[in-house]
């Protein structure tokens, strides 16, 4: 894939002239245009009248090897509403009311399956090569054909009243919606509980027998059938439980990587205004995740699944010897009254506790971030005070949470000893009325342990029980914060955008904030227009950097993106056509050349040698012994600030964006540095919009226009020269 910048640019639109056409955009992050699979499911998208560009389909995508995968292909598939999945069906078991489909082929090629003739033809798009429709013979394609097939379909929406459409939320869908797809194997968890414990009764059931009717008689030869029998039932036992345990653990492990993943989406697709302000505390939230996979999908589960069964042994003591069924009944009810008044104090407990911990990991992940000016300032004593507050605080509130605990714990455990005195010292007065026989008695005993330990083990658990519920509904919060792009929205796709630029009547205030940053600002940017915007600090420069690169919405008017708000455009779209080097810096940890095509890992070695030299970055990289496989380190720390700057440069130049947005992007560069980035981005951006803020005359060389802010207000907007001798004269008030 060549990467936009590293063409060829020449010429620019004089004065009069038509906005020059957009180059054609990379497809940024994603694959080879010759992608076979990505060619077929833009047809599929076409057909089904959900158009959207292979840009919007892949963005975003965990793509490795530079090809999508029938499992990337299926989650692709859905950001265009359509509901995909993979089967392995003979060629002519394919139904045609599944038509089109897309056949994967052994040679690692693939095609739609339009249509299947009378005459045995197949009316087929291959994936690749650039052909239309094409016939081929059945025979000749079931040869190729791989035996795997990807159907898809659209997903229905019904429109609500007023014709608009409408997705209808459902709590913690996201979560339970995830556990529910598994149904029949918590079915056949239920199976499994429902036999172990019938099997369960097998012990009781053997000793009441030996006892009454093989002993008195002296019957060995039916002991060892009763034995024999036990044994199985025993060994049976032993089997069901591990089945089950390996089907809660199989069911875990499909929850566990589905359910990351959308949490992990989520967080990468809300909408920047509503992030959290501690990122410690945000990442404290989302580990929490652990937490609530543990609880659900291990065998913790089975211990509340056999907590019902309490009752079947109730019930089986009571056929056994009514007066003792009853007394297991009180203690049964008495222990989960006692259960549910316990757990209003543990949950208030646990639920502080889970706060305090989120602050505690947002001061910790806060204090590694700033270390070095903790350390230059000298402020680790303070930090140290609020770890100590906080580390006191948790430690208090979990102390509490565990009392609590154990006095549930206690409490079924001081029943369970009772209940086992009480059914001896019942039974004795019924052996003695002849009531009861002495077998019945033993069975009684075990049967009362059986009916009983369950409840011991829930009394356990109900801390644990209420971490996960209470880390559920702190993830629930997360993942119902608004994303970008919304379920089933309808944007526009704008794969080429020309780089105009319009702000109309905008004002916008940050979410933290109660102030405005913006008051009402109106300009429009024609497309390869050169614009610097200065000003004194917090004019609100850099708001409209994030603002024009679509991060942030405006809380009045709109951003245009070519007469389009860019609210309407897809995301992705946006961000393939505009380029941005925010003054805030973030490099992630990896090589130089991994942080460069961080969102282009399909581009050649030479395109990200051709960036970096525009931007006077190669020298310093020809000269390391790494190269680019330089590690830069956490945020980049391993490279200069100047260094940086010139990897941030790079890297939003090999996008090759129409529409350029830098933000003081060499003030940590000397001045022969900032004197080859200047040449390089005029030779290279002659067509090119570029949205230009700095403080450094210097940079000015790259506009022809200057708009000057004040408090959130343009008060002055016109030709550089013209502007540079109003605000040297004081002709603008500012201030």
């Amino acid at each position: 894939m060549k990467a936009g910048i590293v063409r060829p640019l020449d010429g620019s639109a004089g004065a009069g002239e038509a906005a020059p056409e957009p180059p054609e955009a990379p497809i940024v992050g994603s694959l080879p245009p010759d992608d076979p699979l990505v060619t077929c499911l833009v047809f599929l998208c076409r057909y089904h009248g959900r158009p959207r560009s292979a840009q919007v389909l892949l963005s975003g995508l965990p793509i490795s090897g530079r090809r999508l995968t029938p499992e990337l292909f299926v989650r692709a598939a859905e950001r265009a509403g359509l509901v995909a999945r993979a089967v392995r069906r003979r060629l002519e078991r394919i139904h045609p009311w599944t038509l089109p489909a897309v056949l994967l082929l052994d040679d690692g090629d693939a095609a739609v399956l339009v249509e299947r003739r009378p005459d045995g033809s197949c009316l087929v798009i291959p994936g690749s090569g650039g052909g239309g429709e094409t016939l081929v013979p059945a025979a000749e394609l079931a040869a190729r054909y791989g035996g795997y097939a990807l159907l898809a379909r659209p997903e229905h929406r019904f429109a609500a009243t007023g014709g608009a459409e409408r997705d209808v939320p459902r709590p913690r869908a996201w979560f339970w919606g995830t556990l529910m797809e598994n149904w029949w194997t918590y079915i056949q968890v239920g199976l499994a509980s429902i036999v172990i414990n019938c099997f369960a009764l097998a012990n009781s059931l053997f000793t009441m027998n030996v006892y009454d009717r093989v002993l008195p008689n002296n019957a060995v030869e039916t002991g060892v059938a009763l034995a024999i029998g036990a044994a199985s039932v025993f060994l049976f036992d032993f089997l069901l439980r591990n089945l089950r345990a390996w089907f809660i653990d199989f069911v875990g492990r499909r929850a566990d990587v589905i359910l990351a993943c959308r949490i992990f989406d989520q967080v990468l697709d809300m909408k920047i205004a509503y992030r959290p302000a501690s990122a410690g505390s945000f990442a404290a939230i989302v580990r929490e995740f652990e937490t609530v996979r543990d609880f659900f999908t291990s065998a913790t589960l089975s211990t509340f699944v056999d907590l019902p069964f309490a009752f079947l042994f109730v019930g089986v003591i009571a056929l056994i010897s009514p007066p003792i069924g009853l007394l297991l009944l009180g203690v049964v009810l008495v222990v989960l009254l006692w259960g549910a008044v316990i757990q209003i104090p543990i949950a208030r407990a646990t639920s502080r506790n889970q706060k305090q911990g989120e602050h505690k990991h947002g001061i910790l992940i806060e204090s590694l971030t700033g270390l070095e000016t903790l350390k230059m300032v000298g402020a680790e004593g303070r930090m140290r005070r609020i770890w100590e507050e906080l580390v006191g605080n948790t430690a208090a509130l979990g102390q509490k949470s565990r009392l609590y605990s154990n006095l549930g714990v206690h409490f079924v455990q001081m029943a369970q000893q009772m209940t086992m005195v009480g059914t001896v010292l019942a039974g004795i007065f019924l052996v003695g009325e002849g009531r009861l026989s002495a077998g019945g008695l033993i069975a009684c005993v075990i049967l009362s342990g059986r009916a009983t330990g369950p409840m011991a083990q829930v009394a356990q658990l109900a801390m644990r029980f209420h971490q996960a519920r209470s880390s559920l509904r702190a993830l629930d919060r997360i993942m119902r914060l608004p994303v970008e792009r919304p379920p089933g929205a309808q944007l526009l796709n704008r794969p080429h955008l020309s780089g105009a630029l319009a702000f109309e009547g905008v004002s916008f205030v940050y979410p933290a904030s109660s102030s405005e940053v913006l008051r009402d600002v109106s300009f429009k940017i024609a497309a390869g227009e050169k614009v610097g915007i200065v000003g004194r600090i917090g004019s609100g420069k850099s708001t409209i950097a994030k603002l024009a690169g679509g991060l942030y919405e405006p809380g009045k008017g709109s951003v245009r993106l070519d007469g389009t708000d860019v609210r309407q455009i897809e995301p992705s779209d946006v961000r393939a056509n505009v380029g941005f080097v925010p003054q805030e810096l973030f490099l992630f940890r990896g090589t130089i050349r991994e942080n460069i095509a961080i969102a282009a890992p399909a581009a050649s070695d030479l395109d990200v040698v051709a960036v970096a030299e525009a931007v006077g970055l190669h020298d310093f990289v020809a000269q390391h012994p790494a190269g680019y496989d330089l590690q830069v380190g956490e945020r980049g720390d391993g490279l200069s600030g100047g260094q940086r700057q010139a990897v941030a440069l790079a890297r939003a130049l090999l996008k090759g964006p129409n529409l350029l947005i830098l933000d003081e992007p060499t003030s940590s560069m000397d001045t022969r540095s900032e004197e080859q980035i200047v040449a390089s981005l005029g030779r290279l951006l002659q067509d090119r919009t570029i949205l230009l803020i700095t403080h450094r005359l210097s940079l000015l060389k790259l506009v022809d226009r200057l708009i000057v802010l004040d408090r959130g207000r343009i008060v002055a907007d016109g030709p550089r020269e013209e502007v540079l001798a109003r605000l040297s004269s004081g002709r603008i008030a500012t201030g």
